[in-house]
């Protein structure tokens, strides 16, 4: 897959192709679903798939300070639309400049000039140019002036949501996913990913607490922008650059037991014995174990800690 940054060096002799646009963030069962038909068409019409994508987030540009929660970074968004046979996957700088194209002249110059879109599928809530004026109907009205076809589709996935025997078609939103990461509800959000929300980070120094309790943690410093979940404690998988992933029972908040004022993201990564410091790492969320929890010593924590690895144990399977 070509990754493009921008419009500007586009290869010699490039033709038509058919187009996908939007955020992206996630890459959720709905997203891949829009993906998978923008590839099968491409297929049909014997061109390049294109998956054309933002950076920073339009509403960072549009209302500063407003940015939401990231649920993937844009290398891991690239790789997860990679994996669904994309040919190209093109960033294209969001600016107060292109936040002010009327939606004919964000055809013209993106969809037309540059890219020669044969067919251009976005999601049925899609708005673009300037102040959202364009939309699934504008799009195809210009599509016919300018030669391409345009339709819009539901994001709908196949899920299984917990308790439910068979799958069941939902309408999913980047939105939707915030919310069950913020509400600790892992489990849900990976529904709808279709995978585990993943967390990313550089393991840095923590105050080595862990160490002393005998569960040493790998203490993870995460990007300002990332979906954290809600404090509490997790059964998760922890990964490391060309390693297999292991098992970890990972704390999120602020240690209220020792009266912690910062919110931490540690992992105590189950039998492995190593010191994980400066190293690229990732977590994926499988379920919430618990809230957090403030006991009147260190005792308390302890045994409930040995709990928590228990449970993560049962719940990935290693028990």
């Amino acid at each position: 897959m070509q990754r493009w940054r921008g419009l500007t060096d586009l290869p010699g002799g490039w033709g038509r192709c058919v187009v996908t646009i939007g955020v992206f963030d996630g890459v959720h069962l709905g997203h891949q679903v829009l993906i998978e038909r923008t590839v099968a068409t491409a297929g049909q019409l014997g061109v390049p798939s294109v998956v054309l994508t933002f950076d920073p987030h339009p509403s960072e540009v549009l209302r500063p300070g407003s940015h939401p929660a990231q649920l993937t970074t844009l290398r891991r968004k690239a790789d997860l639309v990679e994996k669904l046979g994309v040919d190209v996957f093109c960033v294209l700088p969001f600016t107060p400049e292109l936040s002010r194209l009327e939606p004919e002249e964000f055809v013209h110059q993106v969809l037309v000039d540059k890219l020669h879109a044969a067919a251009v599928i976005v999601g049925e809530n899609f708005r673009f140019g300037r102040k959202g004026a364009g939309d699934v109907e504008v799009l195809k009205a210009l599509g016919k002036r300018f030669g391409f076809t345009a339709q819009g589709a539901t994001l709908q996935g196949t899920a299984l949501p917990d308790g439910q025997q068979t799958s069941a078609e939902i309408t999913f939103s980047s939105t939707y996913v915030r919310s069950c990461i913020d509400a600790g509800d892992v489990r849900a959000a990976g529904e709808a990913l279709g995978r585990p929300h993943r967390l990313e980070g550089i393991v840095v120094r923590g105050d080595g607490r862990g160490h002393e309790l005998g569960y040493p943690t790998a203490n993870l410093s995460t990007p300002r922008l990332a979906a954290i979940p809600a404090d509490g404690v997790y059964a998760c998988w922890f990964e490391r650059a060309g390693g297999p992933p292991v098992a970890a029972a990972v704390s999120v908040g602020t240690n209220p037991t020792f009266s912690g004022r910062e919110r931490t993201v540690e992992a105590f990564v189950l039998d492995v014995d190593e010191d994980f410091y400066g190293q690229q790492v990732s977590l994926d969320f499988v379920e919430r174990l618990r809230g957090q929890i403030r006991f009147d010593g260190p005792e308390g924590l302890i045994d409930q800690m040995a709990d928590d690895v228990r449970r993560t144990r049962d719940l990935l399977g290693l028990s």
